[in-house]
């Protein structure tokens, strides 16, 4: 088996969410009342998202989070189950679930409202969350669950040779320690700008820059590029996260390879509307690459 064959391990710790999105012509002004033109429930969340990329990427994936006690719940669990994400860790605990409330425009432009619910009751790791963190390959966090309990999870990762992956989204003030435990970090371009104190302190960043593809600086300074495939936008809730997920599941393969696969999920993933429902199968991300690299797009 040649390295770009190898199925890479990958224990997703983060949030999982019921998105409730409504499509509109126009996001409405403070103290305004427009029409929607739809609605509709999607499960979601930054770290299901990313665990069900990574899985549809072509890794394994075990999750490690918390849904409540709700009507969402069960839904929530059988979308990482029919995915083939594993859910041995993730835990039932009382009260609701998360929730996020999202507007999508008629430009495909998004604004949401989250609510931790369940995710923010993810405050401690048991012996068997060490152990799927210890014995993946990769560990991805988020910033959606308690920063105490992704600073711990980091720290054992570390410890144990699992690469840390880190997406610093929604952007929290971290602990030193924490960022001393990250091997990459996933940021958009106004995370990027926000958090550049600290990313010089990360041996890989990755600054993903929408339609315009995504930037890499290595530990050694070097820097190179990659452009997305151009699609037809519906909504761009997700991409990101079909971005990071699909950047972990091919990580193996070295950072350029990475990249490229990355960008070209992330553009898949805004041609559908909601979240975990857009995010796009190995097969069809390399379908977009070989038509890009056809018709000599850069």
């Amino acid at each position: 088996m040649t390295t770009a064959d190898r199925v890479p391990a990958i224990a997703v710790l983060g949030s999982i969410n019921m998105d409730l999105v409504t499509t509109t012509g126009r996001v409405p002004e403070p103290g305004e009342t427009v029409l929607g033109t739809g609605f509709a429930m999607v499960p979601g969340g930054k770290g299901a998202n990313q665990a069900i990329a990574a899985r549809r990427a072509g890794a394994t994936v075990e999750f490690l989070g918390a849904v409540g006690e709700d009507v969402f719940a069960a839904e929530l669990r059988s979308t990482l189950t029919d995915s083939g994400v594993g859910v041995e860790r993730l835990r039932t605990v009382p009260g609701p679930s998360g929730v996020a409330a999202i507007v999508v425009d008629a430009d495909g432009e998004n604004s949401i409202i989250v609510v931790g619910g369940a995710n923010a009751e993810l405050t401690t790791l048991d012996a068997d969350d060490l152990a799927a963190i210890a014995n993946a390959d990769i560990l991805l966090c988020q910033l959606e669950i308690p920063i105490s309990t992704v600073a711990a999870a980091a720290a054992h990762a570390q410890a144990h040779q699992t690469t840390v992956v880190l997406n610093p989204s929604p952007v929290a003030e971290l602990p030193a320690e924490l960022w001393a435990h990250i091997d990459v970090a996933v940021v958009n371009s106004g995370e990027a700008a926000r958090l550049a104190p600290v990313l010089g302190s990360v041996p890989h960043v990755v600054v993903t820059r929408g339609a315009d593809g995504a930037e890499y600086r290595g530990p050694d300074g070097g820097s190179h590029s990659s452009a997305s495939p151009v699609v037809d936008v519906v909504d761009t809730t997700g991409a990101g996260d079909s971005f990071t997920g699909a950047l972990a599941a091919a990580w193996h393969r070295g950072p350029r390879a990475a990249l490229a696969f990355a960008c070209a999920a992330g553009a898949l993933a805004t041609t559908r509307l909601g979240a975990s429902v857009s995010i796009p199968t190995a097969a069809a991300i390399d379908a977009a690459l070989a038509g890009r690299h056809r018709s000599g797009a850069r």
